[in-house]
């Protein structure tokens, strides 16, 4: 006996239904057929080896139970179906594991602390009234929040806009505290959207406040997964290619009109191989080198190639950077995600803010108005409940009001107005659902016209693009999205770019099990594993560092690949007109001297890392004084505050140093929320100095790739020597600095 493999069956079909058709349509015995195994829409058929093929070839493209399907001989199907089960699977549970850590991290920090102790913390804002600021963004409801007390400025906090907040009164636990989107802050107030219609304590007094987790892209990732496991045609093609069962197909090199005159090379390269691709290519693009441009350009290519495009990121920033220049290049994007969350100059881009201008949603509008009217008069009129209704259905209720009957000791006024009730209810029915088709229509309008749809990865499974299906993905930023993350645009596609690089972050993954079992490998990672070099092109030509800064990183993470612009080759911090001072302080030289990377070494001195008891985050106060000193003696000296930058791995060095600068407006932040960013000057502070010689975060090399990618002009490392050379990067690192840069210990 062989195997049969049916696909495309109509759901509810039986065993039955195939041995008819097998003795029906290819003539063959029934005891020629053997056990049926049944998955989704497909079924595993044993069948006697003599005919086997002759069944093959009647019943493909043939009927079974009324539906055309595909009948092939069986080619190591159940080893594949369990391969992609056991993938599937995997993902799967790691998503459920990342998920309920940070379900349980918000809980029980909520549960175990005080509100006065997590407001400390920036992740709660108590003693709150709302009121009510009417309706925004597309119909959703505003309410502003302030504190009770008239005029008192809200505590320093890290909620931000675009986070996902909880509000409660009394219990911050209760399963039904409404959740929204922070649109709006300042000093006395935090302005939230909600979808639906708060409920009424909404507007009262004593509201507490919290940032809290959002479900939604767990669901969707899971959503999925699903779907990539039972999937069929196009999308079972690249399932298989993405976990290595079939290999990928690549076209010839193609003959382009570069849209950018000013790609070079390696640009080029990479954009015509992403479009001869036939499945999937990966564009590695390490700092500095242009690959959002590069990306850019592959779109336009594929706008040209009339291809539908959904372009996406794991961060609404990222999405942002795509939508903006793509605007900036005269395309016509359609942006879809909370507007809250998209940058205020970009909104006008916005589904939200399109839909509004659109005729068919301008119709739906008014129907909308005329349905609530109705449902105001159908007050009017006895509702048919229980009491009422006594077993009656609503024919029976319609047809005795018709009769101007009673029944049942209903009097024929109370059926009437029974009566009178469902005919409304029939009325608001129709209109609703007039309603929603309206509104359908003006989305599918609206994606039907954009030459590139925008969103993040979570967004793409959102119900606005639950039924769409694009020629083109281009995923941005991908080696910071986790694999289940870009599976939700994935499966929506029938040809995926990923532009990335996997030497710098991963994605933040809480779970340690779920981190260590793969969740932090990106799928971007993963495929390169798979195929190695003939899925990507790197970019190896960078426009950001000048060449003294670039070339340790280019030696340590990119095999020596990188080439400095000629333009930027020599850039320095005279070129910025300067007053530049020649004493010999640490401040002073950190711009006095010609080097474009300078490390000051703290070993010997009094400059012992700290912690705070409540907090696993460390500091250093001598490094922090000494970065203020030198932020403080730049900004003197000319350099423009949005041009200075100060960056460390730990959040509580960041918060002493923003202490420190009392208000300055300087950029101070983590090397993860830096990533991506740029400054002419960047001062780094590696905080750690203990006897252990514990480095930490430091360990993560990929971190060490981000924070000397930062600078233009200049590198100022703040760091001990003796602890972070345990890690032999770092070892390597200052020997670097001293052979090409400026190496002084205080």
């Amino acid at each position: 006996m062989v195997n049969l493999v049916i696909r495309d069956l109509a759901r509810g079909t039986g065993p039955g239904d195939i041995v008819g058709a097998f003795i029906n349509e290819a003539k063959i015995e029934s005891s020629q057929i053997g056990k049926i195994d049944f998955h989704d829409k497909i079924a595993l058929v044993e069948i006697k080896d003599s005919v086997a093929k002759k069944v093959a070839d009647v019943m493909n493209n043939n009927k079974i139970a009324g539906k055309n399907v595909r009948v092939e001989i069986d080619n190591n199907f159940m080893d594949r179906l369990r391969y992609i089960d056991d993938y599937v699977s995997k993902y799967r549970y790691l998503v459920q594991l990342e998920r309920k850590e940070e379900m349980r991290v918000q809980e029980l920090e909520i549960k175990n602390l005080t509100g006065r102790q997590r407001e400390k913390k920036g992740r709660a804002i108590l003693h709150l009234r709302g009121r009510d600021q009417g309706q925004g963004f597309a119909g959703k409801f505003l309410v502003k929040f302030i504190r009770q007390k008239r005029g008192e400025t809200l505590p320093d906090t890290q909620i931000s806009v675009g986070d996902l907040v909880m509000i409660s009164k009394g219990n911050p636990l209760a399963k039904d505290n409404p959740t929204g989107t922070v649109v709006e802050m300042s000093n006395y107030a935090i302005t939230v959207v909600f979808d639906k219609k708060p409920p009424k304590f909404i507007y009262n007094k004593g509201l507490r406040l919290d940032l809290y987790v959002n479900d939604i892209t767990f669901q969707r990732m899971l959503d999925a997964l699903g779907r990539l496991k039972s999937a069929q045609g196009r999308l079972a093609e690249l399932r298989d290619k993405i976990v290595g069962l079939e290999r990928l197909e690549f076209g010839e090199d193609i003959s382009i009109n570069f849209k950018n005159k000013l790609l070079d090379s390696s640009q080029q390269e990479a954009v015509k191989a992403a479009l001869a691709a036939k499945d999937l290519f990966l564009v590695h693009g390490p700092p500095g080198t242009g690959k959002t441009v590069t990306a850019i350009e592959i779109l336009e290519q594929s706008i040209e190639q009339d291809k539908s495009i959904l372009a996406t990121a794991d961060s609404n920033t990222a999405v942002d950077n795509l939508v903006e220049r793509l605007v900036k290049r005269g395309r016509k994007v359609l942006r879809v995600g909370h507007p809250a969350r998209v940058t205020p100059l970009l909104r006008e881009h916005t589904l939200d803010c399109l839909i509004d201008e659109h005729p068919k949603y301008q119709k739906a509008k008014q129907v909308r108005e005329k349905a609530y009217k109705v449902l105001e008069e159908q007050k009017k009129y006895i509702h048919p409940s229980g009491r009422w209704r006594r077993g009656m259905s609503n024919n029976e209720i319609k047809s005795l009001a018709k009769q101007g009957r009673g029944s049942r000791g209903i009097s024929p006024h109370k059926i009437k107005e029974m009566g009178e009730w469902l005919k409304l209810q029939d009325k608001i029915d129709r209109l609703f659902k007039k309603v929603d088709r309206l509104e359908e229509e003006a989305v599918r309008e609206l994606i039907g016209e954009a030459e590139v749809v925008c969103a993040t990865n979570s967004t793409a499974g959102s119900e606005v693009l639950e039924a769409e299906v694009f020629d083109l993905l281009l995923v941005d930023e991908a080696t910071q999205a986790t694999e289940p993350s870009t599976l939700i645009p994935f499966v929506k596609a029938d040809k995926v770019i990923l532009v990335g690089d996997h030497k710098q972050l991963p994605p933040t993954i809480l779970n340690q099990k779920a981190k260590n079992e793969g969740l932090a490998e990106s799928l971007f990672e993963r495929l390169l594993e798979i195929y190695g070099s003939e899925i990507k092109v790197m970019l190896n030509t960078q426009y950001r560092m000048n060449e003294q800064i670039m070339n340790f990183a280019s030696q340590e993470f990119y095999n020596g690949n990188l080439v400095v612009a000629s333009e930027i080759k020599d850039i320095n911090l005279k070129d910025l007109n300067i007053t530049i001072s020649a004493g010999n302080s640490p401040a002073e030289q950190a711009f006095n001297r010609q080097e474009g990377i300078i490390f000051f070494d703290t070993q010997g001195m009094e400059a012992p890392e700290r912690s705070k008891k409540d907090s696993k985050s460390i500091y250093n106060r001598i490094e922090a004084e000494l970065s203020v000193e030198i932020i403080k003696h730049g900004i003197s000296a000319g350099i423009d505050v949005s041009e200075i930058a100060l960056i460390s791995p730990y959040k509580a060095q960041v918060d002493l140093v923003k202490k420190l600068l009392k208000g300055e407006e300087i950029e101070v932040n983590t090397i993860d929320g830096f990533q991506g960013r740029e400054k002419e000057v960047v001062i780094l502070s590696l905080v750690r100095s203990n006897l252990k010689g514990n480095t930490g975060f430091l360990k993560d090399i990929r971190r060490l790739n981000v924070s000397v990618t930062r600078a233009k002009r200049r590198l100022i490392i703040i760091g001990d020597s003796v602890t972070i050379s345990n890690n032999s990067i770092y070892s390597k690192l200052i020997e670097y600095v001293k052979s090409n840069g400026y190496y002084y210990k205080l």
